[in-house]
């Protein structure tokens, strides 16, 4: 069931996001009082730095994390209740699909997980490997897929259910300008039937492209919402378009605008910022009422860390080298060292050479060593030996004894 025409289809209140280490000790504030709303029917653009609250906020509309405190509305429900799953579709930012199926038999799996009929499956599956460009891969297994070819297919799989709700995260990454130009008329496309998009992305062409209202995050807090040509418009300068103009009519314009158009078409409004740079300036203006974030902050070059490569010659400086004649300095004798005395030796160390040495004195024989006689066996011994005798020494028959016979 679509939601009704003032009911928003995402709408946040309070919502906090707050990680805690092992003790529970709070570790990183995510997102910080977050209230936002995303209409039926338009395509809502959130951007942020890196490490701003996108990642969070999406696992918290899909209910993937609990929050630590505010309410969350999807479709006029809970994130968790499994009626909404089923007007949801979702492409994260990294694909992950199963990789030894092929196109056609991921999009049959999610279909099966959609409930759809058999019928309705074929025809959803072969339409949409139609629409993102991969009729001549739909045998392939997925690891043989580009990572361009492997988000294609993952925003195939996000519209298997035909979602009321769409959310892509970074839907351009790896694409090439071809298929980044076909997924935004996809989401063009999507919204003229009504479909609502939430659209995560850090290529802001695309978004000023495609949506209608953005919202920028900073440190978990959002600090703009609105309309993008309001956002970019800059008040403070006035601008005239007029088509087809002739020399005279530029040279006049100044002074009358509407006599010398003749009544022609004339577009009265404001210059548009570019959305790159208007980014830019709010990320600054936020980073400077709050320094501190957990996210990305601004880096720093340290040429310390790397080597400079040294620069080649000129071909003055190499004729330069080439025509000087280096001339050879005087070069100064090297001081001769006076030879050092001789050290004398010590006489005690003669008179211990010259002394004559004691003969040593020889020690005593020694006795040579007699013979040791081996120990004579005792009579348990012998008793012993005896009866192992018989035990090994073979028996043979005694003639005389009838019974051995």
């Amino acid at each position: 069931m679509p939601p009704e025409a003032n009911q928003a289809a995402i709408q946040t209140v309070g919502l906090t996001k707050v990680f805690r280490d092992f003790w529970h000790r709070p570790r990183v504030r995510a997102l910080n009082d977050l209230n936002f709303e995303v209409r039926p029917g338009e395509v809502f653009g959130l951007l942020g730095p890196n490490g701003s609250g996108k990642s969070t906020t999406i696992k918290l509309l899909l209910g993937l994390l609990f929050p630590t405190k505010g309410a969350i509305r999807i479709l006029g429900r809970q994130p968790r209740d499994v009626r909404v799953k089923d007007r949801l579709g979702f492409l994260p930012e990294e694909t992950y699909l199963y990789p030894y199926l092929n196109a056609h038999e991921t999009l049959d799996f999610f279909g099966r997980l959609g409930k759809l009929s058999s019928a309705e499956r074929r025809r959803r599956v072969d339409a949409l490997i139609e629409m993102v460009g991969l009729s001549g891969a739909r045998k392939r297994p997925l690891h043989e897929y580009s990572k361009g070819m492997a988000r294609r297919i993952g925003l195939a799989q996000a519209l298997i259910n035909d979602p009321e709700l769409v959310l892509l995260d970074e839907p351009t990454t790896g694409l090439d300008p071809l298929g980044t130009r076909e997924v935004k008329n996809l989401i063009l496309e999507l919204k003229n039937r009504g479909k609502t998009i939430l659209l995560c992305s850090h290529l802001l062409a695309d978004v000023q492209d495609v949506c209608d209202r953005i919202g920028v995050l900073y440190a978990g807090r959002l600090w703009v919402v609105g309309h993008v040509d309001e956002l970019l418009a800059k008040e403070q300068l006035t601008q005239i378009t007029i088509s087809d103009l002739t020399a005279d009519q530029q040279q006049r314009i100044s002074e009358f605008v509407h006599d010398a158009t003749g009544g022609a078409d004339i577009e009265v409004g404001h210059p548009k910022e570019r959305l790159e740079d208007y980014f830019l300036r709010i990320v600054r203006e936020a980073r400077e009422a709050q320094p501190e974030t957990t996210g990305a902050g601004v880096g720093h070059f340290d040429a310390s860390l790397f080597a400079e490569e040294p620069k080649p010659a000129t071909p003055d400086q190499v004729i330069e080298r080439l025509t000087t004649i280096d001339t050879p300095k005087p070069s100064t004798p090297a001081p001769v060292a006076e030879p050092s005395p001789e050290p004398q030796p010590e006489q005690h160390v003669l008179d211990r050479l010259s002394a004559t040495q004691p003969k040593p004195t020889p020690e005593p024989e020694q006795p040579a060593e007699q013979p040791q006689q081996p120990p004579e066996p005792d009579a348990e011994q012998e008793s012993r030996r005896s009866v192992l005798d018989r035990l090994v020494k073979p028996q043979t028959p005694d003639k005389d004894d009838p019974t051995k016979s």
